[in-house]
């Protein structure tokens, strides 16, 4: 069993990433049952706020069993949940990890996940001594696909109906993003304070 991996808290520009407390778990909920903004998900959105909770007692265990970090993304001007930014799937021996993210519309097209992704890659290469991080998109998600492209990940290959939700069948695309290729633009700021497991 990994060592437990408590939940970094950085500050961006414009945002603060940190770990998820019980009391985000309406803002959760809001933002994962909206059909508009998982359109492209691998899932279909949540019609029960139980599900929030359950979201959150699992990152609290990513951290206690040491496989990645999922953190809530917070705008700094005003304080609101904008939503989550995570790399899982940690795995020590390749490497390697897999990088994923999740906003609400109001947050969309500002360059929010981008700087948040940033931030979090920062951490992950320099603490998990990273070589590959990975992540997929749905094909008809454009907007996602140039937020990774923007973070140097290169498109290495499609999924052929990778996903059915719904009865609504759809490709992904592959990204990988290696360690050689990591060019951060400015580094996150860590908080002082600590964010451990609860």
């Amino acid at each position: 069993m990994k060592a437990s991996l408590p939940a970094p808290s950085l500050h961006t520009a414009r945002l603060r990433l940190r770990a998820f407390e019980d009391a985000d778990a309406d803002d959760l909920f809001a933002l994962h049952s909206s059909a508009h903004i998982l359109r492209y998900w691998d899932s279909p959105p949540w019609t029960e706020r139980s599900r929030a909770e359950k979201f959150i007692a699992t990152c609290r265990r990513m951290e206690q069993e040491g496989t990645g970090a999922r953190l809530a993304v917070d705008r700094v001007s005003d304080g609101a949940f904008i939503g989550w930014c995570t790399l899982h799937n940690w795995n020590p021996g390749f490497r390697s990890a897999l990088l994923g993210y999740c906003y609400g519309d109001a947050a969309w097209g500002q360059g929010y996940a981008t700087e948040a992704a940033r931030a979090l890659l920062g951490w992950a290469f320099d603490t998990l001594d990273l070589n590959r991080v990975q992540a997929e998109v749905d094909t008809r998600n454009g907007a996602s696909a140039r937020v990774l492209e923007k973070l140097g990940f290169v498109r290495e290959g499609t999924l052929r109906e990778d996903c059915v939700v719904n009865g609504d069948v759809s490709d992904s695309w592959v990204y990988g993003l290696l360690r050689r290729e990591w060019q951060p633009s400015s580094e996150p700021i860590p908080d002082r304070e600590s964010h451990n497991a609860l």
